[in-house]
């Protein structure tokens, strides 16, 4: 169903045209909320996913529904966003490979707190509340890994709040460059492509601000910026 924006939005009855059986035991062994799990109970949890696959800017969850999956994502990315009625959008969190969001709903009834949209041809395991449900009553000790796992996302929240009343526009660039580089071959890099847009939206800035803050950095020789990573190439500035 392509709505209003062109963006296509999944309803229920897509879910239901999923196939079984494409979630392994061994991924299902690289998300946290399953890591203890024994591999009998491993295998029945990849025997209840259902696998779906959705092109680029398929919006997979909107704020307020009552959908109650867990998506596993196997490949792609999607961001987590809040929007309002004239359009602007603040990016909550972007996640890729064997990340999952959506464990709200299989804690409570309530509507969903943010929209999920697909950046990129995205693949997914999906588990219904009910099977999540007789997973926990088995292993009732996935409970501590989810009130963990949503411990580390308040925190980062809170942190996001914290920078955006306390750090200009500059100094939310260079942290998020910061938090989100990692070591490959001795250099820190940002292998998850962003436009200039999705880190504006992810720092509360406009897209002009943050294109210059980036030009000024690759110039200055701090960073290497290209179509697909960000390589940070020597200590960022304190300030811009």
């Amino acid at each position: 169903m392509m709505n209003q924006t062109g963006l296509q939005t999944i309803t229920h009855k897509h879910l239901i045209r999923g196939q079984h059986g494409g979630l392994t035991t061994h991924m299902i062994e690289n998300i946290l909320l399953f890591s203890d799990l024994p591999e009998d109970y491993l295998q029945h949890i990849a025997s209840c996913a259902v696998t779906r696959n959705y092109p680029k800017n398929s919006i997979l969850i909107t704020e307020g529904d009552q959908s109650d999956s867990l998506y596993i994502i196997e490949n792609g990315r999607v961001k987590i966003f809040l929007n309002d009625e004239n359009g602007k959008e603040v990016i909550l969190n972007i996640l890729g490979p064997n990340e999952y969001f959506g464990e709200l709903a299989m804690l409570d009834e309530s509507p969903r707190s943010a929209s999920v949209m697909t950046l990129e041809p995205s693949r997914f395991s999906i588990i219904s509340k009910a099977d999540f449900d007789a997973c926990l009553d088995s292993h009732p000790e996935i409970a501590v890994q989810l009130i963990r796992a949503l411990a580390a996302r308040i925190r980062a929240l809170t942190e996001n709040v914290r920078e955006l009343a306390l750090h200009d526009v500059y100094e939310r660039v260079a942290s998020l460059l910061l938090k989100m580089a990692q070591e490959q071959d001795g250099n820190q890099v940002i292998s998850q492509k962003l436009t200039h847009q999705e880190i504006a939206n992810m720092v509360g800035a406009s897209r002009e601000m943050v294109s210059r803050i980036m030009k000024d950095l690759v110039t200055g020789g701090y960073i290497e910026s290209h179509a697909k990573q960000v390589t940070l190439l020597k200590k960022l500035p304190a300030h811009w």
